[in-house]
């Protein structure tokens, strides 16, 4: 089997295998994982702003596991074997909520490997998605727990648009830096939206993708009214908010009216 992953005529050449020998003095199998992914990412993997390289920072920084040292951005990094879910599993819910208002929260990065310790993809959510909206409230731990009463959070990411994923690794295909920063810079315009309105912004380019055409009508948009109301339940006004966000996102470019009702989107994933 081929290890090593190609971009077009063989400019990039990247060794998809994770080194397990660099945690060879560690027990526990997640210690393991950690490390190896950790380097691995370290070595591989650029500043989606930049290209630049990525520095890895001290263990145990919560939340914090590398920097780009060019463009001061964190970045967080989560590992599984095989795919994640529609739910990725994060810390505390406060910690987690109180770095949304600071607009403090990392980027986060998403690696899976298969049963050959092989990456097969690999995905950044840029922080400017990670809202309020699609932060979930766990239960708190029983009484009985060793943390008893603490409340984690998890992260909803099947409500991301396709824009809030970038991949690096795609089914083992290797994706250009050049790629990566087009992506980045898609929606470098939600860094200036207010955090109040992003997350009603990002839901409605959450819904527009899921029209899957790019000719769409403001009544496709109005269909999913019920699924925004419970994004939203304090808002009584949903197809006015949606006419808000189309119109801040034509302003913005994403998309375009045609008249009569109609959009197309200019923004392609």
């Amino acid at each position: 089997m081929d290890h090593n992953a190609r971009i077009g005529q063989g400019e990039i050449v990247l060794d998809l295998r994770l080194q397990l020998s660099l945690a060879a003095n560690y027990r526990s199998p997640s210690q393991r994982i950690r490390v190896v992914t950790e380097e691995w990412v370290a070595k591989n993997t650029g500043c989606p702003a930049c290209s630049q390289a990525i520095s890895k920072v001290a263990n145990n920084s919560p939340g914090l596991d590398f920097v780009c040292r060019q463009c001061d951005l964190a970045f967080e990094l989560k590992s599984k074997r095989g795919f994640f879910g529609d739910k990725l599993v994060d810390g505390a819910y406060e910690s987690m909520m109180s770095k949304i208002r600071r607009n403090a929260q990392s980027n986060f990065f998403l690696l899976n490997y298969d049963g050959d310790y092989l990456v097969t993809d690999l995905v950044l959510i840029p922080k400017r998605f990670i809202v309020p909206e699609i932060i979930e409230c766990r239960p708190p731990l029983s009484p009985r727990a060793r943390r008893a009463g603490w409340i984690g959070c998890n992260l909803k990411v099947s409500l991301l648009p396709a824009m809030g994923r970038i991949a690096y690794v795609k089914d083992r295909s290797v994706v250009s830096p050049g790629v990566v920063l087009a992506q980045w810079q898609k929606t470098n315009f939600l860094e200036d939206v207010s955090f109040s309105s992003r997350g009603w912004l990002i839901a409605v380019m959450s819904c527009i993708e899921r029209i899957d055409r790019l000719g769409f009508t403001l009544e496709d948009v109005y269909s999913f009214v019920p699924h925004l109301q419970s994004l939203f339940p304090r808002n009584r006004h949903i197809k006015a908010k949606i006419r808000q966000q189309l119109q801040v996102l034509r302003d913005r470019g994403w998309l375009a009216f045609r008249g009569n009702g109609k959009y197309e989107r200019t923004v392609a994933p």
